[in-house]
């Protein structure tokens, strides 16, 4: 096992040249959101922004457009077609996979919500793709199940799970051996939250975090964290060292918050504001 720290941070993501353009700093997708949960899908595509993605685009059923467009301006924001419970569903498939295929890294599932036919969508775009995807939330649920797909996608996976995700996915008690077992079998590499996250890969690495803190178990934070890597693969990261530096950036953000005002306090929102402190003090740009 090694640490996650600072310097492994400073080692993987460099400042940026001065000669570039947006199309250097990559282009992600977020697939994300459904009615009621407009917020997960604003925290993954902000933070990708944050992280500095060259172009993000945000995939939202059209049901919930007009709200997610009134709260984000940088974000390309697409909205795809969906059923009457304004969440995606297969019909969705082709105009979700055309954007997928002109972007450097993809993430699917933050807020998308549960159906039988969200599970179908995921894991129809999940083996229709070759770049890196992030599976997070009800992206990972909808894989329950199914693990045995998740070793048939042609892409580099990396699942995003807490406890309660880890075993309802797997079948076993959350535990890094047990994640080190599924990484292993599923050729995916697995992310496991916690008070110290762990990040193992199927070349039986194994990393743990040394940032975050107890002020950060709230609902969106995980959203953060996953539109943090999906920035990072898509500059160029590869999907590991962009899962342990995430993490990392992300529970730095989130001391950061905790020193300034507090743990019970401190929001998802709090952390999105913090990361750019956090890249400065570490990049230097």
């Amino acid at each position: 096992m090694k640490y996650i720290t600072e310097d492994f941070v400073k080692s993987v993501i460099r400042p940026r040249e001065q000669e570039t353009n947006k199309n250097h700093y990559g282009r992600v997708l977020a697939i994300c959101g459904s009615i009621g949960y407009t917020g997960a899908a604003y925290f993954s595509a902000q933070a990708s922004v944050k992280t500095g993605s060259g172009v993000v685009t945000l995939a939202v059923p059209d049901f919930i457009y007009s709200i997610i467009a009134s709260k984000l301006n940088e974000p390309v924001i697409q909205p795809i077609k969906c059923n009457s419970s304004g969440q995606f569903c297969l019909d969705s498939f082709d105009e979700l996979k055309n954007l997928a295929d002109h972007a450097d890294a993809v993430l699917i599932g933050c807020g998308l919500s549960r159906s039988d036919e969200i599970d179908k969508l995921v894991h129809k775009l999940v083996l229709s793709l070759s770049c890196p995807i992030v599976l997070d939330a009800d992206g990972i649920n909808a894989f329950s199940g199914h693990i045995d797909l998740l070793s048939k996608s042609n892409a580099q996976i990396i699942l995003t799970p807490h406890n309660g995700e880890f075993k309802r996915l797997s079948g076993l008690e959350s535990s890094v051996e047990n994640a080190m077992k599924f990484s292993q079998s599923t050729g995916t590499i697995v992310l496991l939250k916690g008070h110290r996250t762990n990040v193992l890969s199927p070349a039986k690495c194994h990393f743990r975090n040394t940032t975050g803190n107890a002020g950060m178990a709230k609902g969106g934070s995980g959203d953060v964290l996953s539109g943090i890597i999906l920035s990072l693969i898509g500059q160029g990261l590869s999907p590991f060292d962009a899962a342990c530096a995430g993490a990392w950036i992300h529970g730095a953000a989130g001391d950061l918050c905790a020193k300034c005002i507090g743990q019970y306090s401190m929001t998802p929102s709090d952390i999105l504001h913090a990361l750019s402190k956090v890249l400065l003090d570490v990049v230097g740009c």
